[in-house]
C-alpha cells in the first residue's frame, strides 16, 4: 500500500471525525481543514489547517504536496427545508475544493454525493449532481460515492425502514431500486472512503450503495 498525504475538508463533521482516525491508523498523513475555533474537534494526529471551505485561497497553499483531497463539506442533516443551504454552502464548497486541488497539484478528488435517481430530496440531489458535473469538468481523477443515508450516532431513525428494504430487495420489480437506495453504516462509509484513498483511479469512478457496502467486507 502506498502511503498517502490526504487533505480532508469537512474534517470536524460527522464523517470527517470518523474517517481521519482510520486514515491515520493506516499510516497516511492527514491535513484537516477546520474553521477558526473548531480546531479542537479535529481528531488527534492530523495537522490542522485553519481556513474557510468556501474560499480556496484560505487553504490552497496548505494543500500543496497532498496527493488526495477528500471533500466532506455539506449541510448537516439534509432535509427539503435546507435547499438554500445546499446552494449556498454545499455547491460553492465543491468549487473551492476543486480550485484548491488544481492549485496544489492534487491528483485525486474524493467526493460524497448521493444515490440517484431518488424519489426524495430533489434540491439536495440537484446540488450533488451539479457538484459531480464540476468534478468531471475539472479533469481531475475522482472517486464519487453515492450513499442515500449513512447510519451512525445521531443518524439512526431510518433503521425503522430496514424491514421494508429487506422486502423490496426480495421482489424483482423493486430489487434494483432497493439496492441503489439502500442504507449504509458509518463504518461501511469510512471503509469505502479509505479504499478510495488507497486505490487512486485514472478517471472518474462511481461507487453506489452496493460498492460502499462491499468495501468493509473487502477490508476485513
Amino acid at each position: 500500500m502506498t502511503r498517502r498525504c490526504v487533505f480532508v475538508t469537512g474534517a470536524t463533521g460527522y464523517m470527517g471525525r470518523a474517517l481521519i482516525p482510520e486514515l491515520l491508523a493506516g499510516g497516511h498523513e492527514v491535513r484537516a481543514l477546520a474553521r477558526p475555533g473548531s480546531a479542537q474537534r479535529v481528531p488527534a494526529g492530523a495537522r490542522v489547517v485553519p481556513g474557510d471551505a468556501l474560499v480556496a485561497e484560505t487553504f490552497a497553499d496548505a494543500a500543496a504536496g497532498a496527493d488526495t483531497l477528500v471533500h466532506l463539506v455539506g449541510t448537516p442533516h439534509p432535509s427539503p427545508a435546507k435547499a438554500a443551504s445546499f446552494r449556498a454552502v454545499d455547491l460553492p464548497s465543491v468549487g473551492a475544493a476543486l480550485a484548491a486541488a488544481r492549485s496544489a497539484g492534487i491528483a485525486h478528488f474524493v467526493y460524497v454525493s448521493v444515490a440517484q435517481p431518488a424519489p426524495v430530496m430533489h434540491a439536495y440531489i440537484a446540488v450533488r449532481q451539479a457538484g459531480e458535473a464540476r468534478i468531471r469538468d475539472s479533469g481531475i481523477a475522482a472517486s464519487i460515492l453515492r450513499p442515500l443515508y449513512v447510519l451512525g450516532p445521531g443518524h439512526r431513525w431510518p433503521l425503522l425502514l430496514v424491514p421494508f428494504y429487506a422486502l423490496c430487495e426480495r421482489l424483482p420489480a423493486t430489487r434494483e431500486s432497493a439496492r441503489r437506495l439502500g442504507l449504509v453504516t458509518l463504518e461501511q462509509m469510512v471503509a469505502a472512503l479509505v479504499a478510495c484513498v488507497e486505490m487512486k483511479p485514472q478517471h472518474v469512478r462511481i461507487l453506489g450503495v452496493p460498492e460502499i457496502r462491499a468495501a468493509l467486507s473487502s477490508a476485513a
